[in-house]
């Protein structure tokens, strides 16, 4: 073992390799090949050498030098791992993918103490400013690994389409969170993220999609909205809807739920109100709208003064029988166009219900007079009675 580190200490180059910047070419020429004689050789005729890990390799050499020897192979991209940009104006229809991605919420009354309460007749969420809004995830088979939850707000009318949906500056202003301008906010998660596009500045938040625990077969997520829909210099009265879909870590969307949302002072009230219009509209019942410049609306019968103005014109006729005496108390009403005939009408009415008075007057006065008993006769001014 000593004579074999004595001989490795006195082993000098047998060659000495030049100093100057010559080309790797010049210096793999002044390499001395090995012999082929000096290989170890197969009865087969086939040259093969043995390495020290004691597997056998081939060796071809080639007379020259290679100019492509140490030429790399071109460099393959790996998959773009980035999440890709959101589109423009993003899609809002309801699509369950091959995993049946669907949203429940938890039944809720129209009390006005309740904090958070879902209009199934509507499709919206009814829920007070920075309150937990409780959604339920379903899926008919895991997603794959890594899969997230993302929640994103976007304008409903398509005249606001294109603006992002932010928080008012004075409730922004309030918040001390690092996130603060984002309206949406994910409650009791740890591992959720926010986001901005760079392309369309939309704001989202992601969180990690957890399998349902033993015995259940949803997953809860936590929602909070930062913002009432009537504040001034954010949502500013205008319809929002939420989308939630289901990505994979790369972006892709598995699928897609949507949903309107009102932030308001008092969820069970205003839905009460929004599904009892809604009943209306689908029923036909439509409430009427006065138009500027219409003429004033009718007058019932009775006395008429010169300040009262209407489109109404009442039909009387005299009858003896009480069903004559009860139409003679209705009231019809007539739509008149063009001012000039509507005063030319009025004014026949107004003179029906003066002749009116004036027959009354003169029912009344004749009553006062009322005939004697049976064998005198009233005397007549002017008439001389039998004993003059």
């Amino acid at each position: 073992m000593m004579m074999e580190e004595q001989d490795f200490a006195d082993l000098t180059l047998s060659q000495t390799l030049p100093l100057s910047q010559d080309s790797f070419k010049e210096l793999w020429d002044t390499v001395a090949a090995p012999l082929m004689s000096t290989l170890p050789m197969r009865t087969d005729g086939c040259q093969e050498t043995w390495g020290t890990d004691g597997n056998m390799y081939m060796m071809t050499l080639t007379e020259g030098f290679d100019e492509k020897l140490f030429e790399l192979f071109p460099e393959v991209s790996p998959k773009d791992s980035v999440t890709p940009p959101a589109s423009t104006v993003p899609v809002t229809t309801d699509h369950p993918g091959e995993f049946g991605f669907q949203l429940r919420f938890q039944k809720s009354g129209t009390a006005k103490s309740v904090t958070s309460t879902y209009s199934e007749l509507l499709n919206k969420l009814f829920c007070q400013l920075a309150k937990t809004s409780p959604v339920e995830v379903l899926v008919s088979k895991e997603p794959p690994l890594g899969a997230v939850l993302r929640a994103t707000a976007v304008y409903k009318k398509t005249e606001h389409v294109a603006e992002v949906v932010r928080r008012c500056p004075h409730h922004q202003t309030e918040d001390a969170a690092e996130h603060r301008s984002h309206l949406i906010r994910v409650e009791g998660n740890q591992r959720a993220q926010y986001f901005e596009d760079p392309n369309t500045k939309r704001q989202s938040v992601t969180l990690p999609y957890e399998s349902p625990q033993l015995g259940s077969d949803i997953t809860t997520v936590l929602l909070s909205f930062m913002c009432n829909s009537s504040c001034m210099g954010g949502m500013n009265r205008r319809p929002i809807l939420t989308i939630l879909t289901l990505e994979t870590p790369e972006g892709l969307v598995l699928g897609r739920r949507c949903l309107e949302v009102r932030v308001c002072a008092c969820p069970g009230r205003d839905r009460k109100t929004e599904e009892e219009n809604s009943t209306k509209m689908h029923s036909g019942v439509k409430q009427t709208k006065k138009r500027k410049g219409a003429p004033p609306p009718a007058v019932t019968t009775g006395a008429t003064t010169g300040a009262t103005t209407g489109t109404a014109s009442m039909k009387k006729s005299k009858s003896s029988s009480s069903a004559e005496e009860e139409e003679e108390k209705d009231v019809y009403l007539l739509y008149v166009k063009g001012r000039e005939r509507y005063e030319m009408l009025k004014k026949i009415n107004d003179g029906q219900e003066l002749l009116d008075k004036d027959s009354e007057t003169t029912v009344s006065v004749k009553q006062e007079f009322a005939a004697p008993s049976s064998g005198k006769r009233l005397v007549q001014r002017g008439e001389r009675s039998d004993s003059d």
